[in-house]
């Protein structure tokens, strides 16, 4: 194979996880016109008309020697709860200079209470930008005074010059007269390091996060929030390739499909998909600045439920819950949060499974490439598809309950590839759609059917190509989806529906001179648009849009 070939997949490899130092426009704040402040379209946390009592958690931190944060929490003893609503407001920002992406977490005890990236800054622009998490359904966590840690993995060695600050705080919003305290989890389990948190690095396929708890005897539903964040050789999974031909593209390998498994004593529990998030110095740092890509800053948790092994749980042993993810190959960084939600009326639950037939993943290859000594051409796809059912029953104070999980999972990733001694082509189309349909009968209750529907779309189109003049070019298209809709039927009649659509696009060239060396980039634009409602009435509505790296547009219904 001639060597220009071979240099041209290098260089690709090299934009990959290059960080770009260019000068924009001062911050100036969130949605303002011209400005290349981070920002995102993204909505607030909805908050009830009561007056929250506020528990700062961290001030001012400063994050610059992969230090941690280290707080005490006390409970707000003004706002005794039960509350209304539970929120974390969170401020970070960066000094103008030079930073790479970061990887944020915030603990509470052993439980992660926030999981997200940080921007990169420029020597003219040190972002700030705003998160909030609702976690009212770990209340329970909040009545005892604890220690948490704020971890944000900083350096400023080796040229890097960025300090990341943030500061922290928790809202406890009391019930109004005659309001119901809403449902929340009774007691939450800690899939993470130890005692003080910490997620936890899983390398390969057989690599495991696992707990084991003795939990309550009287155990009614029970779920796992699973945050699986890819790392190193495994950020840019999705651009990955089958193993036998990954020397030929000079990719990474283990295909371009991953998946989170759930066991609980060793035996299959849920599937949990991966979104492809991708941080801000991901494949081109200059597509993420002003709008980084979907969910960037703050991850969403997939939530797998359990309540088919309520029974089985509340036995009175002990019970590992574990998770792994397929096709890890260094790495994922990995926590989840078992929440547990209890019987009021008894001490003992009993139950069992009576149906599960949850198979591990099978992923089909299909291979087509021409490989010749001054060219490659041709495709490499990955598919996997499986259905399965989970169903159990739980003996209640109320009487005996069933509850059936029928899911069915669709993933594929085909990419396209073009290779000359003059340019490097890969097209990505990746599809991940889930659908979960969770059916309640017994119990006294009206039979309840909620089916969940995620869809997790990616694609990328990077074209590397060396010019006549020497210089190279890679221009990078990317769109990101994040998309849930959600039905309720009881007893056949709908009573409730939602959907949320969160979708970005960016596009940007960077230009490199024969050497290497950055001389800038053209023909940056990027756009997101956020949109939710629900059959109760509530909306929200919000789209941004840049080009030139700063920030050209925005709706009036986007949350100030």
């Amino acid at each position: 194979m001639s060597r220009s070939v071979c240099l041209a997949r290098n260089v690709f490899l090299f934009l990959l996880v290059v960080t770009v130092f260019i000068p924009f426009a001062s911050a100036s704040g969130p949605y303002v016109i011209g400005s290349g402040n981070t920002v995102s379209a993204d909505p607030n946390v909805t908050r009830p008309k009561t007056t929250p009592c506020v528990v700062q958690l961290f001030s001012g931190a400063q994050f610059f020697d992969f230090n941690v944060e280290n707080f005490s929490y006390t409970p707000p003893s003004a706002c005794p709860g039960p509350w209304a609503k539970v929120v974390l407001e969170a401020d970070i920002n960066l000094n103008a200079g030079i930073q790479y992406d970061r990887t944020a977490n915030f603990w509470l005890g052993p439980v992660n209470i926030y999981f997200g990236t940080t921007a990169e800054p420029s020597p003219n622009l040190g972002p700030a930008w705003h998160i909030e998490n609702d976690l009212t359904d770990y209340s329970s966590i909040f009545y005892t005074a604890q220690s948490g840690q704020a971890d944000i993995g900083n350096t400023l060695c080796c040229g890097l010059t960025s300090t990341i600050y943030a500061s922290a705080s928790l809202e406890f919003y009391p019930l109004a007269e005659g309001q119901t305290a809403p449902v929340t989890a009774n007691q939450v389990y800690a899939l993470s390091a130890g005692p003080s948190g910490g997620t936890v690095a899983l390398n390969t396929t057989s690599s495991t996060l696992s707990g084991t708890f003795t939990m309550p005897t009287n155990v009614q539903n029970a779920y796992l929030d699973v945050y699986a964040q890819s790392q190193s050789g495994d950020e840019f999974w999705y651009t990955c390739v089958p193993s036998d031909v990954a020397s030929e593209l000079q990719s990474c390998s283990n295909t371009g499909f991953r998946e989170t498994e759930i066991t609980i004593d060793g035996q299959a529990a849920g599937v949990a998909p991966v979104f492809p998030w991708i941080f801000t110095g991901g494949i081109d740092p200059f597509l993420w600045f002003p709008i980084p890509g979907v969910q960037t800053l703050n991850f969403t948790p997939y939530r797998v439920n359990l309540t088919p092994f309520a029974g089985v749980l509340s036995n009175g042993q002990p019970h590992t819950v574990a998770l792994s993810v397929y096709n890890a190959n260094g790495y994922f960084s990995a926590t989840a949060s078992l929440l547990l939600y209890l019987d009021s009326g008894t001490t003992q639950v009993t139950g069992a499974v009576t149906q599960n037939n949850l198979a591990g993943p099978s992923p089909v290859v299909t291979e087509n490439l021409n490989v010749q000594p001054t060219f490659i051409k041709g495709t490499v796809d990955v598919s996997a598809k499986r259905s399965f059912i989970i169903s159990g029953y739980a003996n209640t104070s109320h009487g005996k309950v069933t509850t059936k999980v029928a899911q069915s999972l669709n993933f594929f990733n085909n990419q396209f590839f073009n290779i000359t001694g003059t340019q490097y082509v890969q097209d990505i189309s990746l599809g991940s759609t889930t659908s979960s349909t969770t059916t309640t009968s017994g119990g006294g209750a009206a039979t309840t059917a909620t089916t969940q529907l995620f869809n997790f779309p990616l694609t990328v189109d990077i074209s590397l190509v060396f010019l006549p003049s020497g210089n190279i070019n890679q221009t990078t298209n990317a769109k990101q989806n994040y998309t849930l809709s959600v039905s309720t039927v009881q007893n056949k009649n709908l009573t409730y529906t939602s959907s949320l659509v969160n979708t970005g696009q960016h596009i940007d060239t960077l230009e490199f001179d024969s050497s290497f060396n950055l001389l800038g980039n053209t023909g940056q634009s990027s756009a997101q648009q956020y949109n939710y409602y629900d059959s109760t009435g509530a909306g929200y509505a919000c789209s941004i849009a840049a080009a030139g790296n700063v920030l050209t547009a925005f709706s009036q219904g986007c949350a100030q």
